[in-house]
């Protein structure tokens, strides 16, 4: 295949891949939406709401890492074309759940179909984009992340109002991911190593979880992660019933402003900050997690920020918060890129398995089951300093309130890490680079 038809048909499959990755974050994100009217009619309290992602995202982790190593040694269209079929028949089947347990279970199977696309997912884009426009596919791909939840907080209650229902998303959900699912099937792979600028083996690799582990760099990116999928879950999960409780904002509205926040900031993040992270990655081999720990920072003066100045008008709450968001964005351009430059291709979708494992099983799933957990207590604690004997929705909003502050906090633990994984970085994408080399060096068979 010449270079411009393999370029082109690069950029078709990250189309595809984007897709998929935009619904991906569209199903998922539906509970946080429907937080309030499920809670109102099956009287649940936060705890309850948290219990809801905690769970989905215990079983996308736990799931993840065979799957990861699947797709490291089998199809990866396959994988990822059966995971979508299995997570889009579930998402219908959740809108006819009849109580908390029966919609648990499902959002869980969920889980399983979800955790089947990132890892194949980024083991391909590694196989399709050299190293010097990674960061650049990185952030096309993870455009899904944040369009996904623009669509859906921008859609949903209205959807809901419309229908007069929370149930009807759910339906209406299901149908683009099925359609989608049979494009990708007919996906056609590249070899596995195919971008590197030297030939990379294709004998199996013995013990791979331990070499991966064996990466320093990897164990500080995995902290990271763990920290900044806390603050992105219980942001997404609680940022809604925030608005509506804490600042009176009805719920379409509410929904609208998260999607603002956590949405509209990420086309900005993503597509400026890749293009701004392989700049700098040009200039300075460890530029990129520098970069992603400064957006750190900022992220976290924001956000906090906007949640001291306590009620203040819902428009320069939004601001604030949003500004701050668009700088975490710059997490995912660089620290998945990152990952692909110190883990060798054999390894890449193990790597990111166990990546996403402790993201989503740490990270993800303690952030919306502690934040709940936390707002339950502090709106006990509230209504018991009233002297009250009853919980309202004032004691609700008010320790709802306070526990968002773990998100800021969050944040600035993700800074502290990123900073960490710079200061091995060199050495460790060094390494990989030599390791190839010598692999190819022995005669061992390798992809062109």
């Amino acid at each position: 295949m010449q270079p411009s038809t393999q370029a082109a048909n690069a950029w078709r499959v990250l189309f595809l891949l984007f897709l998929a990755n935009l619904f991906n974050f569209f199903d998922r994100t539906i509970p946080a939406i429907i937080a309030e009217p499920i809670r109102l009619e099956w009287d649940l309290n936060d705890f309850q709401l948290g219990l809801i992602g905690t769970a989905f995202t215990i079983i996308y982790a736990i799931a993840g890492v065979p799957l990861g190593r699947m797709a490291d040694i089998g199809s990866r269209r396959k994988i990822m074309g059966w995971g979508l079929t299995v997570w889009s028949g579930l998402t219908a089947v959740n809108g006819l759940a009849w109580n908390f347990w029966t919609f648990l279970l499902v959002r869980m199977g969920i889980g399983i179909g979800e955790a089947s696309y990132a890892p194949a997912a980024n083991s391909l884009i590694g196989d399709l984009f050299p190293a010097h426009k990674r960061a650049r596919a990185m952030g096309i791909f993870m455009l899904g992340l944040p369009l996904g939840l623009l669509l859906a907080f921008f859609t949903i209650g209205s959807m809901v109002e419309y229908f007069g229902s929370w149930r009807a998303p759910f339906f209406i959900a299901a149908v683009p991911g099925l359609v989608l699912a049979l494009f990708i099937f007919f996906v056609k792979e590249p070899q596995r190593g195919a971008a590197e600028t030297v030939k990379v083996s294709q004998t199996p690799v013995e013990q791979p979880i331990r070499k991966v582990f064996a990466i320093r760099t990897f164990w500080w990116l995995v902290l990271a992660g763990l920290a900044f999928n806390f603050a992105t879950y219980a942001c997404n999960a609680f940022m809604v019933p925030l608005l509506m409780r804490y600042h009176a904002v009805p719920l379409v509205e509410a929904s609208i402003a998260t999607g603002v926040i956590v949405g509209l900031t990420g086309l900005i993040g993503l597509t400026l900050g890749g293009w701004v992270a392989d700049k700098i990655h040009q200039r300075f081999a460890r530029g990129r997690l520098i970069f992603a720990a400064v957006s750190m920072l900022i992220a976290t003066a924001l956000t906090g920020y906007a949640l001291l100045a306590g009620r203040i008008e819902v428009g320069v709450f939004v601001a604030v918060f949003s500004i701050g968001w668009l700088f975490s964005y710059n997490f995912y351009t660089c620290v998945y890129t990152a990952i692909q430059d110190v883990v060798e291709p054999r390894l890449r979708a193990t790597a990111m398995a166990l990546f996403f494992a402790g993201l989503y099983l740490l990270g993800g799933g303690m952030g919306t089951v502690v934040v709940g957990l936390l707002s339950d207590h502090f709106a006990e604690s509230a209504m018991l300093a009233a002297g009250a004997n009853e919980m309202s929705e004032v004691f609700r909003a008010e320790g709802l309130h306070g526990a968002m502050y773990l998100i800021p906090g969050s944040l600035l633990l993700t800074m502290m890490f990123l900073f960490q994984a710079s200061r091995t970085f060199c050495h460790d994408a060094k390494r990989m680079t030599d390791g190839m080399t010598d692999s190819a060096a022995a005669g061992e068979p390798a992809l062109a």
